[in-house]
């Protein structure tokens, strides 16, 4: 099950680093954000299909961090592009 795991958010970290070349910064956040939404998606439906509650509601927590960590990279990559706006003013 962790193996199915890590396989997912290493495909999500490999995307999201295939996403940097030649994309904006909202571009390259929003990326970010669908690739862990995808890996959540997976993992929720890897609980779907799970006879074991307790094994499907770790797997439904699982997904819920993953999906609030791409919302918080997100967040950050687009907090990132306005700092950096503010200091090239300067």
């Amino acid at each position: 099950m962790m193996k199915k795991l890590s396989f997912a958010i290493v495909g999500a970290a490999a995307l999201a680093l295939a996403a940097c070349g030649g994309q904006g910064d909202d571009a390259l956040g929003d990326n970010i954000e669908d690739n862990y939404d995808a890996a959540a998606d997976n993992l929720e439906a890897m609980a779907d299909n799970t006879a074991n509650s307790a094994e499907a509601a770790a797997l439904e927590n699982q997904a819920d961090a993953l999906e609030a960590e791409g919302d918080r990279k997100e967040e950050a990559i687009d907090e990132a592009d306005v700092n950096a706006a503010a200091v090239n003013a300067m």
